[in-house]
């Protein structure tokens, strides 16, 4: 986004996010420049990794890093269950701020990393595209250490979506963006039971709530049965075949080419129709199958919500 960029050239990454008027700015940049229907708190997924005592800075590429874990268990006995007014406080302004700019009209959605994907922040030692090795190195080598982790993490991860419903947030999404690395089988041993504590901490039903996890066709069976109102899924995944396989249990968030919105206003428009489509339009928010590619065309952003908003689902 235009706004985003320039804010970028004068201010780093964490401190958008740290300051609660600017993080409003690019928050509210998306709602009034594209039209679309719910509000996003900006902030990052690492926020919870500091609050809980790990210093967190960026990389050589201006990207956010968390340091400071060792693989010790005392270590990870050392990560604090904060308290969210305090440490994160600069996060519920923001969404308070964006709840009263929005009023009724638009929902706005808060959000955490699930707690396998965090722990994959904590442990990584290797560039992005390795990142959850550490994390799988530590489920074989000591399971115990990695399951402790979770467990701390979910729980802290609870008080602070607690925090951000409380500040006005209508619903809230669990990025578990690193849990395609996993089988099924580690999926049910380790990610799943933090997941689900983090839920059950988090009293189901009270706002609705999205899982979204990339690459993980594979892990359907074992993110279904988990007490979420909605599945996000990326476009390795059929959405027609994933309803009827679902029913009504879930709803199904996504699921077009973040890749498609690189090409023309034309190509990106009939994905929106064959991903509403597939779905009928009926239990299904339509969204990308991942986050937009920096260099995405503003005129195939607004391409993408203009269809959104006119196709008509095949009966």
């Amino acid at each position: 986004m235009p706004g985003y960029r320039a804010l970028r050239r004068r201010y780093s990454f964490l401190e958008l996010c740290r300051t609660p008027e600017l993080a409003l700015q690019v928050a509210l940049e998306p709602v009034e420049r594209l039209g679309v229907d719910a509000a996003i708190v900006f902030s990052d997924i690492l926020i919870v990794g500091e609050a809980m005592g790990l210093s967190l800075d960026l990389d050589d590429r201006g990207a956010p890093r968390l340091t400071g874990l060792e693989l010790t268990a005392a270590s990870v006995a050392r990560l604090r269950r904060f308290d969210p007014s305090a440490e994160t406080g600069f996060v519920l302004e923001a969404i308070e701020l964006l709840r009263q700019c929005v009023g009724q009209e638009r929902a706005v959605i808060g959000f955490a990393a699930a707690p396998w994907t965090l722990a994959c922040y904590m442990l990584a030692r290797h560039p992005a595209d390795t990142l959850a090795t550490e994390a799988r190195r530590l489920l074989h080598a000591d399971p115990a250490l990695l399951q402790m982790l979770l467990e701390r993490i979910a729980v802290a991860t609870a008080d602070y979506l607690r925090a951000q419903i409380a500040a006005g947030a209508d619903a809230i999404q669990l990025f578990d963006t690193w849990a395609g690395e996993l089988s099924l089988a580690q999926y049910e041993q380790f990610a799943r039971p933090a997941t689900l504590r983090l839920l059950e901490e988090l009293s189901p039903g009270s706002v609705p709530v999205i899982l979204f996890a990339r690459g993980a066709a594979q892990l359907l069976p074992g993110m279904a049965s988990l007490p979420v109102t909605v599945l996000s899924v990326d476009w390795r995944v059929d959405l027609g075949e994933t309803q009827r396989w679902l029913g009504q249990a879930k709803a199904l968030q996504g699921n077009v080419d973040p890749c498609a919105l690189l090409a023309t206003p034309e190509v990106v428009e009939e994905a929106v129709r064959r991903a509403v489509c597939q779905t009928g339009g009926r239990g299904h928010i339509l969204n990308l199958g991942h986050g937009l590619h920096p260099d995405t065309p503003l005129e195939n952003a607004q391409a993408f919500v203009r269809a959104a908003h006119q196709v008509v689902p095949e009966r």
